[in-house]
């Protein structure tokens, strides 16, 4: 097979680099802006086949003449250099140099060099994304006049938090079906994520809306205001290896099928340039980290799932590489899942999962630059704020971190998790700007059965039980809890640390059929969705704490939404 790729000096055109199928002619020196560039590289891999390529590279000078010159790149994959022509080519691990021979060390002010080589690779071959000429970086503008010119705006700079100053994009779809319900309409003007959960909802499933669709819808919403669309990347190889209810389409080796055709295209739509005055809010590959630390190894909660896919690498490979291309596009915010505080909020899981997050967050190209902040309770239920007793308090001198519900956890409650979290995730090498987002959807917990105050002072169990919101019957279970309710309604800014409330999950959407289902969309049967389960070493063998007749995952749940209505806090009005 063969196929041509460039990255060019064209400003505008870098967003289209990455799925370009044809040669973009690099800016001639003449053109207006060009002596702002101090030089550009035209790269193209001229042919390719599935373990090899050969690649061409024209180099032109835009500054003072030069009698020898080096030009050096870094690869995002495995890329390996083995044999070139018309430059002397070395490599270090990623890193590439390539310098003048002595009969073409000469490069005046603009003019060309061109070389070319021979490689092999595995998996996807990227065209680099950076280009230095003795280390200068080229095919950007260095500020349009002069040295003492101050740089020209970035239209497309992203800002601290999306979400400030912002409206946010309502799914039509999702609006449409919740206004259809009793009472629904309360809320059908609610923000909620739109759910990218398999290659096909790219184009969109069955005649619904696929991501341009909803791109040019939210386009519409936006008006002359600042709008966020969000969307949930969620279609790793192996997906979640500890629950069968969400398992997903590409099996635990099918890293190469992730990278071209489910994030590639995603970021090939996301760098239109139609789209770049919207904020495109990614979270990034929901219940995937988590379960490298909790569910392997020795651990009573380990599958074999979950320790396949941390032996492969692939989540992290693929976390890495959503991150590296979607942040390629100046206006997306890559937010990574983090789980819930009933989850890794244990001192066990705390740290390592910081560290498993920065693993990935440095993989296949990405860096902490690449992350923009984090999301916690994705689709789960775990109280915002328990108000009725802290982590500090106790007993009868018995900590309440020793009650069954807390079970030596360090935290009660998502708010107070996110912002330790956070600040363990600077420690550990991402950036100090760095925001949470928080999903309330279904973690409102009201209706008849919300405590007014704290419970007896018997003992440490009475006491948290009698007050706690979150009245699950365990922390570990998730899947379509009865009892539920809307939580706080999607806002900005809401808390320290916090960039947002959202509903990321949209509400009546199912996290998993309540009986095994015939489907072709990869999805198994979870018995933590079955009302009569009687639980595993993750729910500590409780019951399920699940709704009777449940669809597949993603389906609506008529009965569902209407209970989530009826147990909002803060109520519906």
């Amino acid at each position: 097979m063969s196929r041509t790729r460039t990255r060019t000096a064209l400003l505008a055109a870098l967003a289209l680099v990455g799925g370009a199928t044809g040669t973009a002619m690099a800016a001639a020196p003449g053109d207006v802006g060009a002596a702002a560039i101090p030089c550009t590289v035209d790269y193209k891999v001229q042919n390719q086949w599935d373990t090899g390529f050969t690649a061409s590279v024209t180099v032109t000078n835009h500054s003072a003449a030069k009698n020898a010159w080096s030009l050096k790149w870094s690869y995002a994959g495995n890329q390996q250099i083995t044999s070139a022509w018309n430059a002397k080519v070395s490599q270090s691990g990623a890193a590439v140099t390539a310098a003048n021979e002595s009969h073409n060390g000469t490069l005046a002010t603009g003019s060309s060099v061109s070389f070319g080589f021979n490689g092999t690779y595995s998996g996807t071959n990227a065209v680099p994304a950076t280009f230095t000429l003795d280390g200068v970086t080229c095919n950007v503008d260095d500020g349009g006049g002069g040295p003492t010119d101050p740089p020209d705006p970035d239209p497309t700079a992203r800002v601290d938090n999306p979400y400030s100053g912002a409206k946010v994009y309502v799914n039509p779809e999702w609006s449409a079906k919740a206004a259809a319900e009793p009472g629904g309409s309360r809320i059908s003007d609610q923000p909620t994520g739109v759910w990218l959960d398999r290659i096909a909802a790219i184009n969109g499933v069955n005649g619904g809306m696929g991501l341009r669709d909803h791109l040019d819808e939210a386009l519409e919403q936006k008006g002359a205001d600042e709008l966020v669309v969000q969307l949930v990347i969620y279609n790793l190889p192996g997906r979640d290896c500890a629950a069968l209810a969400s398992n997903g389409e590409l099996g635990p080796t099918e890293i190469g099928r992730y990278k071209t055709e489910y994030i590639d295209p995603i970021a090939a739509i996301l760098a239109d340039p139609k789209y770049a005055d919207l904020r495109i809010v990614t979270t990034v590959e929901i219940d995937s980290l988590p379960n490298l630390v909790t569910n392997t190894g020795s651990r009573p909660t380990a599958t074999p799932q979950c320790d396949v896919m941390k032996a492969n690498g692939n989540y992290v490979k693929g976390v890495g590489y959503a991150l590296n291309k979607l942040g390629d596009v100046p206006n997306v915010y890559n937010y990574v899942d983090a789980g819930h505080h009933g989850w890794i909020g244990w001192d066990d899981n705390f740290g390592a999962s910081a560290n498993t997050f920065k693993e990935a967050a440095t993989a296949e190209g990405a860096t902490v630059n690449d992350v923009h902040g984090f999301i916690t309770n994705t689709a789960n239920y775990s109280a915002l704020k328990e108000e009725n007793f802290t982590i500090n308090d106790a007993v009868n001198g018995t900590s309440v971190r020793q009650s069954k519900w807390v079970d030596w956890n360090r935290y009660v409650d998502e708010l107070s998790f996110a912002q330790a979290f956070r600040s363990q995730l600077v420690s550990v090498g991402f950036n100090p700007g760095i925001g949470m987002l928080i999903d309330t959807s279904r973690n409102g917990w009201g209706g008849s059965a919300r405590p007014t105050g704290p419970g007896s002072l018997t003992s440490v169990d009475t006491y948290v039980d009698g007050g706690r919101y979150d009245r699950r019957i365990h922390v570990g279970n998730w899947c379509n809890q009865s009892g539920a309710g809307l939580g706080e309604r999607p806002q900005a800014a809401p808390a320290a640390g916090i960039d947002a409330y959202v509903w990321m999950k949209p509400p009546g959407e199912s996290d998993g059929a309540s009986r095994e289902i015939p489907n072709d969309e990869g999805k198994g049967f979870d018995r933590m969705c079955d009302p009569t389960y009687t639980g595993n070493a993750r729910n500590n063998f409780n019951m399920s704490g699940a709704l009777p007749d449940a669809p597949l995952s993603g389906h609506w749940f008529s009965a569902q939404f209407r209970q989530l209505m009826a147990n909002a806090y803060p109520p519906l009005s």
